[in-house]
């Protein structure tokens, strides 16, 4: 999939893995949609890039369906969904203090992170599947999710992280099934752990990092949000890479705590 010329949207874009996304889309000629709640820093990046800013709750249905417009309307064909909006959570199942996890907690969780990756995905593609094909193939689209490698390997705590990441990896090669007859593909990647601004800076930071990095095979630092964005445009413009599930953590394997 050629991104010059094409329109995209990204959910969370004004911040962290969906930021750099945003901006390496933007640099290969893309007219990008940011989808976010972050409405001082998406315009801001939105303006920066020449994009679009649309304030979006990613588990509400108009909103989303509102970001979506907004690329039909840019004047270029939308051709990409880019699903990094979520957030995280820690909570025992039972703490120790014989309390059971929040059920409320849990919801917020899978109704962000799940439903809303659903969301945008569906929206998304019926979208997608109005434009006309753009190559001798028929494909008209990508889209791309993304989960972590707590879906399959969580560690203590993150019961409703897990759980929904997990389920956007147990949707990728059904919805490239049921996509494929429309010519759109699906992959997902799972992130280990990424330096993003959620972990600060300066000398603290730094040794927090250092420290989370200790189980990485190689290289022996953290992810940076710009290789993840390579990826994700790696798997758009790839034409071959269909209904996959990526690891994408230098070789991490996350033990109990």
């Amino acid at each position: 999939m050629d991104l010059n010329g094409v329109s995209a949207v990204v959910s969370g874009g004004a911040s962290g893995l969906g930021e750099a996304t945003v901006r390496d889309l933007a640099a290969h000629g893309s007219k990008v949609v940011i989808a976010d709640l972050n409405e001082d820093k998406g315009k801001a990046i939105a303006d920066e890039i020449g994009g679009i800013f649309v304030k979006t709750d990613v588990s509400a249905e108009a909103e989303v369906a509102a970001a979506v417009q907004a690329a039909v309307d840019s004047g270029a064909p939308l051709r990409v969904i880019v699903n990094s909006a979520g957030i995280g959570w820690a909570e025992r199942t039972v703490n120790r203090e014989g309390a059971p996890h929040a059920f409320e907690t849990y919801q917020k969780v899978i109704s962000i992170n799940l439903f809303g990756t659903f969301n945008l995905m569906r929206i998304g593609a019926a979208a997608i599947a109005k434009t006309e094909p753009a190559d001798a193939d028929g494909e008209r689209g990508v889209i791309v999710n993304t989960a972590s490698v707590a879906a399959l390997e969580g560690q203590t705590g993150q019961l409703a992280y897990s759980a929904s990441k997990g389920g956007i990896v147990g949707m990728t090669v059904p919805a490239a099934r049921d996509l494929s007859v429309i010519g759109v593909r699906v992959n997902t990647i799972c992130p280990g752990i990424i330096d993003t601004p959620i972990y600060g800076e300066g000398e603290a930071a730094d040794e927090w990092k250092k420290k989370l990095s200790a189980p990485v095979a190689f290289p022996k630092r953290l992810g940076t949000a710009t290789e993840f964005a390579h990826l994700v445009r790696m798997l758009i413009e790839n034409d071959y890479m269909n209904a996959e599930t990526i690891r994408f953590d230098g070789g991490i394997r996350f033990q109990p705590k």
